[in-house]
């Protein structure tokens, strides 16, 4: 017999790899089929196997449940559980902001401090790529129309980021910067957008996978504001 299950709590392919593993040891199991992108997981059994038990058999960041149950949620408590989720993101925010005013504190100018904005985003948030570089690129081609076609692609942008990063900071061929960052970020958001009309829910691994953010949300407010800034400072180069 077959059954399905919604596995929450998946966001690379180092957490599908896992809950294959410990689904497919747990006793009566035949064989354990997961798919990262929908946190489905079909399981083939010998006999029915009680859901707490295959719980007990996942690690406590994983929870699993059976797909066809139907449950009423409050709205309010399903805003404040997004909330909750993206409160790493916008911490990140504020240091990154913080710092960029500290820098042009001084001696003060908006095109400056929009230029160290963007080159200490990049910075950081490569920084949280480059510590899962396996993940990374699977959750990436998820929604990146780029990725998807081309699978080297995820593997070099955190590096991509990187030097972003630095070409602001340091001031070096600022418009061609302000150009790729408007592709690059562009490209990704129509992805993201896609995918936040197709309702899917997707992980963000760009934070690292300790940090269960949702993927489209995290991912359009970054890029938002990124473009947003990118075209101010490209308007103003060549106005």
């Amino acid at each position: 017999m077959k059954h399905t299950y919604i596995v929450a709590g998946m966001t690379c392919n180092g957490c599908r790899a896992s809950v294959e593993k410990a689904l497919s040891e747990t006793l009566d199991v035949i064989n354990v089929t997961v798919n990262l992108e929908t946190s489905e997981v079909i399981i083939e059994m010998s006999q029915h196997i009680p859901l707490e038990t295959l719980q007990n058999a996942l690690a406590s960041k994983y929870q699993i449940s059976e797909k066809n149950i139907f449950k009423i949620v409050d709205n309010t408590d399903k805003q404040k559980s997004d909330l909750q989720q993206l409160f790493p993101l916008f911490l990140i925010f504020i240091y990154i902001i913080s710092a960029a005013i500290l820098i042009n504190f001084k001696s003060w100018n908006l095109d400056s401090f929009m230029l160290d904005f963007m080159g200490l985003f990049y910075i950081v948030f490569s920084f949280f790529k480059l510590l899962d570089l396996k993940g990374f690129p699977e959750s990436f081609k998820m929604y990146d129309p780029i990725a998807k076609v081309v699978p080297f692609y995820s593997w070099i942008y955190p590096f991509i980021e990187v030097a972003l990063g630095l070409m602001f900071l340091i001031r070096f061929q600022i418009s061609i910067a302000l150009v790729v960052t408007l592709i690059v970020l562009g490209v990704t958001t129509i992805g993201v957008t896609k995918s936040l009309l197709d309702k899917k829910s997707i992980q963000c691994a760009c934070l690292g996978t300790a940090l269960k953010l949702p993927m489209t949300k995290a991912t359009f407010i970054e890029n938002t504001i990124m473009i947003v800034m990118a075209t101010i400072m490209l308007i103003k180069i060549y106005s």
